[in-house]
């Protein structure tokens, strides 16, 4: 039998979001993932959101283990959680039956009120994934008509089921570019909040809608939507690919067979950020897992990402996660996410 890593976090017995007000801070609930995510010396970063104020959070994970990991204590009760699992295994299941087995690009969902739902990460692999997690207060507020949901959540949200489990799918084009979307936010803070409620009920339409008949034949529009979406998927892998390159509108729309002046604009619709913009999230990210290993110094990570000023590297570095690259190899995990929580607030 497998042994797992024991985190000592219970499941939250009570069937309501239960922040208790305090008279000069914030709310504080004795449900938390942080401590989970501590101990577990995981790597998670809230990206943005609150489960128990706003009614929805969302947060990325990656992390590799040594062994299997429990990791349904972190799955909210009262709530639902979509997960873009772009790599490692894990599966999630329900004592009163069914199961979901999550492999490296497949995506679901699955939920509870007050029972709890089991889970396992798998041991000797890395795991990085986006959950985006929706509180049933939050849902029913959205979409009041319950016959618009999914079967799975219509039955959690009505009080008919303990819990819910969806089939895993395969990750499409949108699911991806949802996914590179919610980790490449928009650099003006005052608009985060509207940004990511908008990303939060997109993701909220692609799984926990009830599936519609689909149309017999792609219309024009749908066409070069879909198009638009395969061409910046594509720009985005080039990028992936050129990381360390002084790159061009011109070269990259070249790539792609459109203008730079098109391109620019279908990225920005698609990404919610400029290419630019987007490369040098991409860098940072790079330096910020070269910078954990504590392999090389600060000036060689610059380098090796692309940054010829180890200043500019410095203060784009602080922008995006909210210390200086110095710092960040001895942060504790919750520093970390701290501090990455104020870039990104």
């Amino acid at each position: 039998m497998a042994l797992f890593l024991s985190m000592g976090l219970r499941h939250c017995p009570r069937s309501v979001p239960c922040p208790v007000s305090q008279p000069d801070g914030p709310a504080v609930c004795p449900y938390s993932e942080t401590e989970f995510w501590r101990q577990a010396q995981a790597s998670w970063q809230p990206l943005h959101g609150n489960f128990h104020r706003l009614g929805f959070s969302v947060e990325w994970h990656d992390f590799t283990l040594s062994s299997p990991l429990d990791w349904g204590p972190t799955f909210h009760p009262e709530g639902v959680e979509i997960c873009l699992n772009l790599s490692g295994s894990g599966r999630v299941w329900s004592s009163s039956g069914g199961e979901i087995q999550l492999e490296p690009g497949m995506a679901a969902f699955y939920g509870r009120r007050r029972a709890p739902l089991l889970a396992e990460r798998a041991a000797g692999q890395r795991h990085q994934f986006i959950t985006i997690e929706l509180s049933l207060a939050f849902l029913r507020r959205q979409c009041a008509e319950a016959a618009s949901w999914h079967p799975a959540v219509r039955q959690l949200v009505k009080g008919r089921a303990r819990t819910a489990l969806s089939a895993p799918v395969r990750m499409t084009q949108a699911h991806r570019l949802l996914l590179a979307g919610l980790r490449h936010p928009p650099s003006h803070r005052s608009a985060a909040r509207m940004w990511y409620l908008a990303k939060v009920l997109e993701a909220a339409s692609l799984f926990l809608l009830a599936p519609e008949e689909e149309a017999a034949e792609e219309n024009a529009v749908s066409r070069l939507q879909r198009l638009n979406q395969e061409r910046v998927l594509a720009v985005a892998a080039y990028l992936r690919e050129h990381l360390t390159e002084e790159l061009t509108l011109e070269q990259i729309g070249r790539k792609v067979g459109v203008s730079p002046c098109y391109l620019s604009r279908i990225f920005a619709q698609t990404m919610g950020c400029g290419i630019f913009q987007y490369l040098r999230d991409l860098r940072l990210d790079r330096a910020a897992e070269l910078l954990r290993t504590g392999k090389n110094n600060v000036t060689e990570v610059a380098l090796e990402v692309g940054y010829s000023s180890l200043s500019h590297f410095s203060q784009a570095f602080r922008e995006r996660f909210g210390c200086c690259p110095g710092l960040y190899p001895v942060q504790t995990p919750v520093q970390r996410v701290a501090d990455a929580g104020k870039a990104h607030a």
